[in-house]
């Protein structure tokens, strides 16, 4: 696999196929996320896979509605159970190991000839409701994932290099 090139491909999903997602890909996508690296090896992630349509037309109300989160035949509930570790730089290290074990996931949709989109519009009480989430676990973002419908969009739009990259000092 030539990874810039499946990074290239990634975009963010709001239309599926009504079609299942094979239980191989799944598990693959979700393989991926379990190498993911994390703050102290801690593997502070956990995901809750959402297929039964019941329950992602009842997420897709905690998302607010959003029509994709109900269409999309995977929600996924990405979570961290050690929300209060704090990183030596002051960060917390939960959003951030879960951001890349999601990163991890969305690339090897791409692999599998799956979409994906990150949700980060949801009332986090409700979605913890419907799956049954305990407390202190917290969900940081959900995952739809299923076959895109439709055509991927022509490019994105991506700031220039010398915008966004300085060498030995702050020169923005």
């Amino acid at each position: 696999m030539a990874v810039l090139s499946q990074i290239m491909r990634r975009y963010s999903v709001r239309a599926y196929q009504a079609r299942s997602v094979e239980p191989e890909k799944l598990k693959n996508v979700l393989e991926a996320a379990r190498w993911a690296p994390s703050a102290r090896n801690m593997q502070d992630w956990r995901f809750v896979v959402a297929q039964d349509a019941e329950t992602r037309q009842r997420l897709m109300a905690a998302a607010n509605g959003q029509p994709f989160v109900g269409q999309a035949p995977v929600v996924i509930a990405c979570c961290t159970i050690q929300p209060d570790y704090v990183m030596r730089c002051g960060q917390p290290s939960g959003p951030i190991d879960v951001a890349i074990a999601m990163d991890h996931m969305t690339l090897q949709a791409v692999e599998e000839g799956l979409g994906t989109c990150w949700i980060g519009s949801f009332y986090e009480d409700q979605v913890k409701a419907v799956l049954n989430i305990p407390d202190p676990v917290r969900v940081i973002e959900l995952l739809t994932l299923g076959y895109p419908a439709g055509t991927p969009p022509a490019s994105k739009k991506r700031e220039p290099m010398d915008g966004m990259v300085s060498y030995e000092t702050w020169r923005f």
